[in-house]
């Protein structure tokens, strides 16, 4: 099938924007209200396209999957669907526009073991009304001023974006719940295709940003505007236990906060640049601050730009990946394909070229992400000499006890260069698999409470 590229809408015309502006401000009231016509709740185009192969969005999965237990194992609800086409090297071709620069570079680094099995396409993406209700209300009164996010809560704060910085907030802020527990597992495996353990950790999760009975005043008033909140203890490797990290990412990254701590310092540390390319302790090192969940962190290290809109293939509805042992999953050089499952979907794609008087060990990024999530679902990155370096990943799958289609902390990334790679987030032998959980108590995400439960 020959690609399509989606024509951009009224709204982003001549928004090539960087992220320099002083202020992106919000969309206007008539604008807003195609959130109730043509638009989902989210902002994406709610029509099928052209030739069938993307349905029109009717509300997503909601329907509870069988047997499924909070913290439990979601079960495929598609499990008994074949694939539609089956690209590998010798078709690629056919099939080119329709892929990401790294998923091209895959298929011809090894032909022999990579491929893409594209399923029928699923509109899963679903949220509660009073997700969608908080994000008509940001599309009018949300705007970006210098590097803070201001006037929203609760919801995708740009549903209507207008610049690459918007995107790319719709992501940090994607609905995904609002409190959860994960086991989330960390696996490095090398050029030769040895598996090594990088992290076995505890992991609590809270937004503050979607409490449910909460508010902008009060997120900014008791939560400092700290939107995502993380505390990670670790029980292996044998020589990570005990090591813990606590962060509070926030709508002004200025006041974004880590700590972690080291059983052999026993003491607790603040991070002074938990950022971008620094390597994140939580990985082990292996992967930066700014490739969780294929991207997190501060905005002004890039200028961002929006390329287009397109349907390209993605990894989606991914439940199918966590079925099986993590042994019979990882292949010496990628995941087992018939462990993945890619379907056709609208992606934005958004372009990312370091700023003036700024540095990043990627020189160039551009990322894809779904229009009805919001999720940075595949990225590639470039490095100083301009070469393709890594493709990031993230593994989105349909939760309808939430409701949602969310990755479940489970991101990782392909070396081009060197053939290395990194999965974290392998939930397949995991005790407890996104356990969503009442809030937190305030004072669970605090170095204090890190500090008297990291000792080894």
């Amino acid at each position: 099938m020959k690609a399509k590229h989606l024509p951009l809408r009224s709204a982003i015309l001549g928004a090539l924007l960087t992220f320099g502006s002083l202020a992106v401000a919000a969309v206007s009231p008539d604008q807003a209200a195609r959130l109730k016509s043509e638009l989902t709740p989210f902002g994406a185009e709610k029509a099928g396209n052209a030739d069938g192969s993307i349905p029109a969005w009717n509300g997503g999965y909601t329907q509870p999957i069988p047997g499924f237990e909070n913290g439990g194992r979601r079960a495929d609800p598609f499990a008994n669907e074949q694939p539609l086409l089956s690209i590998t090297a010798a078709n690629m071709e056919q099939h080119a526009d329709q892929l990401s620069e790294g998923l091209k570079a895959m298929l011809k680094k090894y032909p022999d073991t990579f491929k893409v099995n594209v399923y029928p396409t699923h509109r899963t993406a679903a949220a509660p009304q009073w997700v969608y209700d908080n994000t008509f209300k940001n599309a009018t009164t949300a705007k970006i001023d210098g590097i803070k996010l201001e006037g929203a809560y609760g919801g995708i704060p740009f549903p209507i974006p207008q610049s690459g910085a918007e995107i790319m907030w719709n992501h940090l802020l994607r609905w995904r719940g609002a409190s959860w527990h994960v086991d989330v597992r960390g696996v490095q495996t090398t050029a030769t295709g040895a598996h090594v353990p990088t992290v076995l950790s505890s992991v609590d999760f809270q937004m503050p940003y979607y409490l449910k009975d909460g508010s902008r005043e009060e997120l900014k008033s008791k939560h400092h505007d700290n939107f995502w909140l993380i505390r990670m203890l670790n029980y292996g490797p044998p020589i990570r236990a005990g090591e813990a990290i606590t962060g509070h990412e926030n709508l002004d990254p200025d006041n974004t906060q880590t700590w972690v701590y080291f059983t052999g310092q026993r003491r607790v540390r603040k991070l002074p640049n938990a950022c971008c390319d620094t390597p994140t302790p939580a990985s082990a090192g292996i992967s930066m601050f700014d490739q969780t969940d294929v991207f997190n962190g501060r905005l002004d290290r890039f200028d961002w730009k929006i390329v287009g809109k397109k349907e390209m293939y993605i990894p989606y509805n991914t439940n199918r990946l966590f079925q099986r042992p993590s042994k019979d999953v990882l292949l010496d050089h990628h995941i087992n394909p018939q462990d993945m499952r890619f379907e056709r979907h609208r992606v934005w794609v958004v372009e990312a070229t370091v700023a003036a008087g700024q540095r990043h060990l990627a020189s160039k990024r551009r990322y894809y992400v779904d229009e009805d999530t919001w999720i940075a679902v595949l990225a590639d990155h470039w490095d100083a000499n301009g070469q393709l370096w890594q493709m990031g990943f993230a593994n989105p799958i349909v939760m309808p006890d939430i409701p949602a289609t969310a990755s479940p902390q489970s991101f990782g990334f392909y070396d081009l260069l060197s053939g290395a790679w990194y999965f974290d987030g392998m939930l397949n032998d995991s005790k407890e698999q996104y356990k969503i959980m009442p809030p937190y108590a305030d004072t669970t995400f605090t170095p204090e409470a890190m500090a008297g439960e990291g000792i080894r």
